[in-house]
């Protein structure tokens, strides 16, 4: 996963643990970058070293690359593209145009985050009467067979496969509470926010 996906992960990831309509709406640099995705808040999951690596992927995000997103103001977009043409880019246009707005765009967004078999992008429309075919019998919980985690519910780092794993490698977490680090609620594997208490299940 590049750099710039690991960026719409989070995006995706923290708007729609606070707000889903937002992914809809235009947003400002401001927002992107001081309230959805700060850095300080996300530079484990993004694995960006420092502060101006991370400007710089945001740069490429607004600048329209890999068309995740596109400035509602056209000359401030090929602003952004015609700096990143230089050897050294000019941060400092983030800031400055800081209250510029960004339109996400949802398909470019779902292609990537749904490359992660772990992440829902957002849920399915139902569907309807005329849609639906033949009923099929659905599977009791006695059915379904037992599955072990295979990410931890508090860093979310893969787990080793194979063995008994009680307590995680990389953060010390039980394993075998399955409950959220924070309000202690039954959770699922794949899950990456607490429903409960909406605790981010991420470690950043």
């Amino acid at each position: 996963m590049t750099d710039l996906e690991r960026l719409v992960h989070r995006i995706v990831d923290n708007v729609l643990a606070s707000d889903p309509a937002r992914l809809g709406r235009p947003v400002t640099l401001a927002e992107l970058r001081d309230t959805i995705v700060p850095y300080r808040a996300n530079r484990r999951a993004l694995e960006l070293e420092t502060s101006e690596d991370y400007e710089l992927v945001l740069l490429r995000f607004c600048a329209g690359e890999g068309d995740f997103a596109r400035m509602q103001d056209r000359e401030i977009g090929k602003e952004f593209a015609d700096e990143l043409q230089s050897a050294n880019p000019d941060l400092g246009l983030l800031r400055r145009h800081e209250k510029a707005a960004v339109n996400l765009d949802d398909s470019a967004l779902q292609r990537v985050v749904t490359r992660d078999p772990h992440h829902s992008f957002a849920p399915r429309p139902a569907v309807t009467t005329k849609e639906a075919g033949p009923k099929r019998r659905t599977k009791s919980p006695q059915d379904a067979k037992p599955t072990s985690p295979t990410k931890c519910l508090r860093c979310r780092d893969e787990l080793p496969r194979g063995r008994v794993v009680n307590f995680c490698p990389h953060c010390g977490y039980d394993v075998r509470k399955g409950q959220c680090p924070q309000c202690n609620a039954e959770l699922e594997p794949a899950w990456r926010h607490c429903i409960i208490c909406g605790h981010a299940l991420n470690g950043a």
